[in-house]
This record gives C-alpha cells, sequence and structure tokens, in this order.
C-alpha cells in the first residue's frame, strides 16, 4: 500500500467472552423446488419447456458408435490385407504364410467384442469381408457366434448386411469341411459353455429370422442376405447363384480382390462348393417355405413377382422349393404364382384351364420375367405342357421379338417336345430378320441347339438361317455364311462393311465400347458353335463356309479371341465326322507358318496337331519342316516348333511316329461339364498325400540316422501359425509313432546335451592387458 493512504490508529481488541456467548447464526437448509406442471411455471403462458427426452438411437450405428483409434487400426488392416491380396507370393522367403497368420490372428484379438460395431460401420465392414476368407473354421465360428441374438438387426442394416451375405459365402467351405468330419480341436471348459459348428450356426440363424422372414424379403438390404442364406441351405443353379447387381458388383469390384492372403490355400474354395450339404440344412429350407406359404396369402405372394427387391428373393424361393420336391405339394408357393395351374395339372395333365391375363402381363414384364424363366424351367412336365399351349404356342413369333419375353421362351424352348419345336419354327417362318434385325440371336440359338439335341427340325433351322441373314442360295453368298454370322450382318453388309462408332461412343472411355466397336460378335460366334452341333449334312456348311473363305478372312477368324473358338467346335463336336476334320485341316499345310506365329493361332495349330492322326501329324511336321529356323525365331511359334520334336523326325522317323502312337489324344472339353464323381473319405487323404510327394520339388535326399535323431528330438527349428482343421483322431495318430533309437546315438546325443556352453570361444583381451 502507498505510504499517502497508510493511517495510523489504535486497534481494538476482540472480547474473547463476548465471541462466546453470542450464538452462531443457523444454516438453513434450501426448500425443496417442487415440480409444478408448464402452465403453473413463472413466466409467460404460452412459454412451455419441452419434456427431457432420453438420447436416440443412431440408425446408422444401431450396436453403439466405433472408437477412431479402432477405425484407424482397421484401416491400416485393410491396407495390409489388400497389399498382400494384390501381390500374391510376396512375404518372407522361408515362411510366407509365418507372418501373415501372426498379423490375422492379432487382428481378430483386436476385433474381440467389437464384431457388431464393427460390422455396422461403413468402413470397417469391408474390412471384416477381406477379414473372412482368411479365417478358419475356428474363428469363423467364434465371429458367427459373437453376433448371435442380432442377426435380423444385421440384415436390415445397409453396410451389416453385406457382411452377413459374405458370412454365409465362405461358410460353404467349412460346412463341407464339418460334413466330412474335418473339425479342429476346440478347449471345451464348463464355464464358457461349447462352442456351436458353423452347420449348427447356421440353422439357428436361420430359425432367429424365421418368424420375420416375409418381412425380411421386401427389405432392400436384407433381401440379398435372404437368397445367399438359402444358398447355402440349399444349393441354387449358377444363373440364381449370383446374389450381387450390376451397381455392387461393380462397387465391390472397386474394393480390390476378395480371397484368402494364404498362399497354401488357393482354389480350396471351387472345389469344396461341390460336396453337399448335411440334412438337417434341407429340413431347415423346409420350415423356411412351410413358414412363408402360412404367414403370405396367394395375392401376396403374387404381388411379390413384379417387385424390383422381393423378385429376386422368390426366384431363389422357388429354386429351393423344387429342390426340395415341394413344388407339386397343393397350394404350394409356384401354384399360387401360376394362379393354381400346377395343382390343376398335377391332379389331371390334360387339363387346360382358361389363360390368365395376370401370367400373360408377367412374361411381358421386365421385372416379373426373371422369375418366368427359373418357373419354366423349374415346373412339373405337365405344367409345363399346360403353360405352352395356354402361353406360348400360336404367340410364339410374337413373344420371341419382345425385348423381355425373349428370354422367357428361348428358357422354354430348351425342354419342349420335337412337336413343340416344328410349331416354333413354322410359326417363326418369315420373322426370322426380324429377330436379327433386333439382336435377339439367343432365341435362335436356343431353336438350334433344342434341335441338335431332338434331331428334328435340323433343316428348318439351317433354312430360318439363310433367311435371317437374307444369304441367297448363290455360293458367293453361301461362302460368306460364317462372316455373316460372326459380325451378325447380311452379305452386303460384310462386303461393304461401314465404319461407324456406336451411338454411345465416347473414344476417352476405356470400356464397353472397345466390345462395341469390334465387328466379331460373342452371339454370333456362339451360334456357329451350336450349328455345328447339328447332324452332319445340316453341319457341313459352316465347315465348307470356312474353307472356301480365302487366307485373310481365314487368319483373321483365327487370330481372334472370339472367332477361334467356333475352329475349337470343329474338332470338339462329335456330330462333325472325322472326314470333315481332316479336309479342313489339311488346308492349314501350306499357311501354318502365318497361322502359328500369333498368340491365338498358335493355340489354334495345337489343336489341329493334337486331334490328327499319326498319318496327318507326319504331313503337319513336315510340312513345318522348311520353315523351322523362321518359327524358332518367333515368340510363339517356338513353343509350337518345340512340340512337334523336327530333330527326332529328321533323325529317326520311326522313333517319331512310335512316340505320336503313344501319346493319347488329347481329351476334348464338353460344352457341358459334367459333375464330378462322389468321392469316399478313405482313400481320399491317401490320394492327397500321393499328390503331395508328386508336387513337391526339393529333392528329397536320404536322411542319415544323426539327421534323423536330431529331427526327432529337438523337432524342426521353422514352424508355420496356421491352424490345422484335421479331426483330433487323425492328429494324435503321427505323434503315437516313435522310432527306435539306437543306444549308443542317444549317448552321444546325451553327452552333447550336458556339454558346458562357455567352452566354445575365447575371450577377448583387455587393451593394456599383459600377454
Amino acid at each position: 500500500m502507498p505510504k499517502e493512504f497508510r493511517k495510523r490508529g489504535k486497534r481494538t481488541k476482540k472480547n474473547a467472552t463476548h465471541d462466546a456467548a453470542e450464538p452462531k447464526p443457523m444454516q438453513q437448509e434450501p426448500e425443496p423446488v417442487l415440480e409444478q406442471p408448464p402452465h403453473l411455471q413463472e413466466g409467460p403462458s404460452w412459454i412451455v419447456q419441452a419434456p427431457q427426452q432420453e438420447a436416440e438411437m443412431n440408425p446408422s450405428a444401431p450396436f453403439g458408435e466405433l472408437d477412431p483409434d479402432v477405425k484407424a487400426y482397421f484401416r491400416n488392416v485393410d491396407t495390409q490385407l489388400r497389399d498382400w491380396q494384390d501381390n500374391e507370393g510376396a512375404g518372407a522367403a522361408s515362411e510366407p504364410n509365418e507372418e501373415r497368420r501372426m498379423f490375422v490372428e492379432a487382428a481378430l484379438r483386436e476385433m474381440s467384442e467389437k464384431e457388431l460395431q464393427l460390422a455396422t460401420d461403413p468402413e470397417s465392414s469391408v474390412v471384416l469381408e477381406r477379414l473372412l476368407y482368411s479365417m478358419d473354421d475356428f474363428a469363423r465360428r467364434v465371429f458367427m457366434d459373437s453376433m448371435s441374438g442380432s442377426y435380423e438387426a444385421l440384415f436390415k442394416n445397409r453396410f451389416a448386411s453385406h457382411v452377413c451375405q459374405t458370412l454365409f459365402e465362405v461358410a460353404v467351405d467349412s460346412v463341407a469341411r464339418e460334413a466330412r468330419g474335418d473339425l479342429p480341436a476346440v478347449k471345451t471348459s464348463s464355464d464358457e459353455g461349447e462352442l456351436r459348428t458353423v452347420t449348427q450356426l447356421t440353422i439357428d440363424i436361420a430359425e432367429e429370422v424365421l418368424p420375420n422372414l416375409h418381412e425380411l424379403i421386401l427389405n432392400p438390404f436384407a433381401s440379398h442376405v435372404i437368397r445367399a442364406l438359402f444358398n447355402l441351405l440349399c444349393p441354387l443353379q449358377s444363373t440364381v447363384r449370383d446374389m450381387r447387381s450390376k451397381k455392387s458388383a461393380q462397387w465391390k469390384a472397386k474394393q480390390g480382390q476378395m480371397k484368402s492372403v494364404y498362399a497354401d490355400e488357393k482354389g480350396k474354395a471351387k472345389e469344396e462348393v461341390r460336396l453337399g450339404r448335411p440334412e438337417d440344412f434341407a429340413e431347415c429350407a423346409r420350415r423356411c417355405i412351410l413358414h412363408l406359404r402360412e404367414t403370405m396369402d396367394g395375392n401376396e405372394v403374387r404381388a411379390l413377382v413384379s417387385n424390383k427387391i422381393a423378385s429376386p428373393c422368390l426366384q431363389a424361393i422357388l429354386e429351393v422349393e423344387a429342390n426340395l420336391g415341394m413344388t407339386e405339394e397343393v397350394d404350394s408357393l409356384m401354384d399360387r404364382i401360376t394362379v393354381g395351374l400346377v395343382s390343376a395339372t398335377t391332379q389331371n395333365p390334360n387339363s387346360r384351364p382358361a389363360a390368365s391375363d395376370y401370367l400373360g402381363l408377367l412374361i411381358r414384364d421386365q421385372t416379373a420375367s426373371h422369375l418366368l424363366e427359373i418357373l419354366v424351367s423349374r415346373c412339373p412336365q405337365p405344367t409345363f405342357d399346360a403353360l405352352w399351349d395356354l402361353y406360348v404356342n400360336r404367340q410364339f413369333a410374337k413373344l420371341a421379338c419382345h425385348p423381355a419375353a425373349q428370354f422367357v421362351v428361348a428358357k422354354a424352348v430348351e425342354r419342349c417336345s420335337a412337336a413343340q419345336l416344328e410349331n416354333a419354327l413354322k410359326e417363326l417362318k418369315g420373322n426370322f430378320r426380324r429377330l436379327i434385325e433386333m439382336s435377339h440371336v439367343n432365341v435362335l440359338r436356343a431353336l438350334v441347339e433344342r434341335a441338335a439335341m431332338l434331331r428334328a427340325g435340323e433343316a428348318s433351322c439351317v433354312e430360318g438361317i439363310y433367311e435371317g441373314f437374307a444369304i441367297s442360295e448363290s455360293e458367293e453368298d453361301r461362302t460368306l455364311l460364317v462372316p455373316c454370322l460372326l459380325m451378325l450382318e447380311t452379305p452386303q453388309g460384310v462386303r461393304n462393311p461401314v465404319e461407324r462408332p456406336p451411338t454411345n461412343y465416347n473414344p476417352r472411355r476405356k470400356g464397353g465400347n472397345e466390345k462395341d466397336a469390334d465387328p466379331i460378335k460373342i452371339q454370333g460366334a456362339l451360334l456357329l458353335q451350336s450349328l455345328l452341333r447339328l447332324s452332319d449334312p445340316h453341319n457341313r456348311v459352316i465347315v465348307d463356309s470356312l474353307k472356301a473363305l480365302p487366307l485373310e478372312e481365314r487368319l483373321k477368324i483365327a487370330h481372334h479371341p472370339t472367332s477361334s473358338r467356333v475352329i475349337d467346335a470343329v474338332f470338339e463336336s462329335p456330330a462333325v465326322s472325322a472326314k470333315v476334320k481332316r479336309e479342313y485341316t489339311l488346308t492349314w499345310l501350306e499357311d501354318l507358318p502365318a497361322l502359328v506365329d500369333d498368340r491365338i493361332g498358335s493355340r489354334v495349330a495345337e489343336r489341329l496337331f493334337a486331334s490328327a492322326d499319326t498319318y496327318l501329324k507326319e504331313k503337319i511336321a513336315r510340312a513345318v519342316l522348311p520353315h523351322e529356323s523362321a518359327l524358332a525365331g518367333s515368340f510363339y511359334g517356338k513353343f509350337f516348333v518345340r512340340k512337334l520334336n523336327l530333330m527326332l523326325l529328321k533323325r529317326k522317323p520311326d522313333e517319331w511316329r512310335n512316340a505320336q502312337l503313344s501319346h493319347k489324344p488329347q481329351a476334348l472339353t464338353p460344352s457341358i461339364p459334367a459333375p464330378p464323381p462322389a468321392k469316399a473319405q478313405a482313400p481320399a487323404a491317401s490320394t492327397e498325400a500321393k499328390e503331395t510327394v508328386k508336387k513337391s520339388k526339393k529333392r528329397q535326399r536320404p536322411e542319415n540316422e544323426i539327421d534323423e535323431l536330431f529331427s526327432t528330438s529337438l523337432g524342426k527349428r521353422t514352424k508355420t501359425a496356421r491352424i490345422e482343421t484335421a479331426d483330433v483322431e487323425m492328429e494324435t495318430a503321427p505323434k503315437a509313432a516313435t522310432l527306435t533309437v539306437d543306444k549308443t546315438l542317444s549317448a552321444v546325443l546325451g553327452a552333447i546335451q550336458q556339454a558346458p556352453k562357455g567352452d566354445g570361444g575365447r575371450k577377448k583381451k583387455k587393451k593394456g592387458a599383459r600377454s
């Protein structure tokens, strides 16, 4: 304090007795505030406080928000997994899977108790999908069990629905292994309980969503998950198995490859899909079908047919119903869609009720026509005959020219009889040219394939081809038959091509424009391959056209990746005689160097050589001899010359012929692959063991007794972190077998282990120490 403000004075002394006698003021407690209704509170009457509401749940994150640090961690996991999936074979030189398994196990530990939040997160859900392909059976069981009780909410979520769909797709492998009895060893405890198998978890998931299954079909996010679930319970056809739309498939393609990051698990998924399903799955699918019948009436089922969300799911349900043999039951789902036609034809196959306007409109509907394709292909035969007579007969030409109904008609032709096929060809006469102009080649191809199978109406199909492409009887037009069909043009359009880009042509765009600008069309090549399956008098027109073309045109066809398949079909088709195949091969003898010096042409030349007999093979080899040096310097021709073994032919022709006789003819790949035979479980293990021995690239040198003793006692230092899925009994079997070791060798080993460890090296001298 400044001096000018300081003042002197006497201080008053405090009276202790007075202070002690004076009572202290009592602290008054605050009166409790009573809540009054809004109209009695202070303030104007028109101001009313809103009642306090609880925090609403975020619909985009129904199980809570994810921590930002966790999201950042899984973002790094996604980057590493994509790097491994894009760069196959990258990793450690000795054991590339060791580091990857440790990385995946660390990510799974971090994912524990956060599965629901990760599945509903927009960014982390993609990481979960990528991790599912690299999980073993035990990890998948833990992941499925952790989300039990929440699958209905997950199905309805935009991002979690795709996680569930991927989970059902990869679960096919686990279910197949469990059906064979290959279960991983699991440590069970009384506190944690027993971990359910993937088979039991799938059934429990279906039972969980069963009460609201009819509502999930109409949900835009849950519909595709229900299809994936039905595909897991009862395998569907390949046409229905594509669960993603074009937009969804394009988005997923941008996310990179979705596959396992382990090098030793490539190609296993395709083998497992062919295996069957457990019997419990069929019973579970049957309960789902019965539940849908009880919860929906006929009008509701028919309303789903033209619904863009529910119609694809209903297609899968009809597939399952047909696979289980429930179609012919009274009041089945297919019976409701056909307005009672299935039940009527089942009771009386010759009955023909009145045609329904509802089905007539569905055939021409852009959405419902996909479902009718499944219905036509899977309905009982009496029902199909009734559908043909009521809705296809006498309307075949109009339906074939319709943009949506053409696909239903093409699917119906695949199972029509010979009489129905001939009537369809008669109705279509005069409209073949219109089909080609509208690019409805699939109907024409279906007619040709059915005629080749039934051996009926083949001549009418060939005449229809001539009419559709405006090919006259002149030899010049008949020579251009193959180019006309490949380009889907008339002979005049082939002679005078008009170079014009498509209407939506964009030179900067890389995609479908390149295919549109290609003059050779895939549909034309497929039509030619179907024509080659006709009987001998009718398929010869195609081979004659191929032989009559000039060299430049023949080389264009042989060097094109699409049209070269027509040449393959000449040798693959059993209807083409051996004489015709030989004549066509001889047309290439003088022009083999030009044919072989190309990526596609070299493959065609190998097909010509493989399908020839020994005499014709020698002719091919001797035709190549003058051009051996030129073809040896060619990038593609050198492989063909190396396969001919021309050096042996020049020195020892007899040995060369004997070598060609010993070679078995190349097995021709059929157009429709046959299903693989069922394999027994017992010899499968021995077969796999033999294959692993053959595939080993390293030389197996015999180990001496010392090496065998050390490997038995100490074990291998480098071990993989792979979680084996073999059975427990099979794992303990090799451990029981012990090697008999000589006592002297065991004594040597014991002496080596007991030797002191510090005697091996010399100690370093310190600086300045005396020697």
